[in-house]
């Protein structure tokens, strides 16, 4: 069986350790900065496959400092520390909004265009350098959210394949386990960000976002790579 490492504990590494018990390690718990290596280098030795939940999520504050010094170079310096241990494999969790503004129901083939925002910018860089270096690796693009739906009002003209933490992670562990490799994308049936939230706030009020360079209205893609994998 191959150890596992878990970068992060957000949302998404929280729910990864909840569903997996493997390790993790974390600013909050383990004091790393992973935008030092560093700090955090000697705990990697041990483990076979590094999974990175660590991101900067803020999608449009505009923080370009810190967009870059996470999404890009802290990748940059885990990637040329895996490419330096070549028995190690990285799992990297990206997003659908690298390809906002591209084609619709992009494939992992497709090229995709940056959303316009430093947010989508900063995780397309990243997930150009872990495919311009590592030979084994799992990158992943989709989008989470909290269960139950926790704000009062949801999108109700942004539509993709979005769906809970709960059931992404389900989905991630099974490409893990399956020892999936490249670019999968990774979500349920499309829908709106409404039509999730309704389904676990009932009383979820609809938003309309107005079309605009930051601000994506479709990010479905195709998933049936995702599919193939794990039928």
């Amino acid at each position: 069986m191959k150890d596992r490492l878990i970068l992060g504990d957000g949302m998404l590494g929280t729910e990864l350790v909840k569903q997996t018990g493997w390790d993790c390690i974390s600013r909050k718990k383990d004091g790393i900065d992973f935008r030092v290596i560093d700090s955090y280098k000697d705990h990697l030795f041990e483990y076979d496959e590094i999974i990175n939940c660590i991101a900067y999520t803020n999608t449009y504050d505009g923080n370009r400092e810190e967009s870059w010094n996470t999404n890009y170079k802290g990748v940059v310096d885990l990637v040329d520390y895996i490419s330096s241990n070549t028995s190690k494999k990285l799992i990297h969790i990206s997003t659908d909004y690298v390809y906002a503004h591209s084609k619709q129901n992009a494939s992992e083939d497709d090229v995709p265009v940056h959303c316009g925002n430093w947010y989508g910018y900063t995780k397309l860089l990243g997930d150009a350098y872990v495919q311009l270096k590592l030979r084994d690796y799992l990158l992943i693009r989709s989008t989470h959210k909290p269960k139950p739906f926790p704000y009062e009002k949801a999108w109700k003209n942004q539509i993709g394949n979005f769906d809970y933490v709960d059931e992404q992670v389900k989905r991630l562990i099974k490409l893990i386990n399956n020892d999936a490799s490249g670019i999968v994308n990774v979500g349920g049936e499309v829908m709106s960000m409404y039509e999730l939230a309704k389904q676990t706030k009932k009383d979820v009020e609809p938003e309309f976002v107005v079309f605009n360079e930051t601000t994506p209205l479709n990010l479905i893609m195709d998933i049936s790579k995702l599919k193939r994998i794990i039928k």
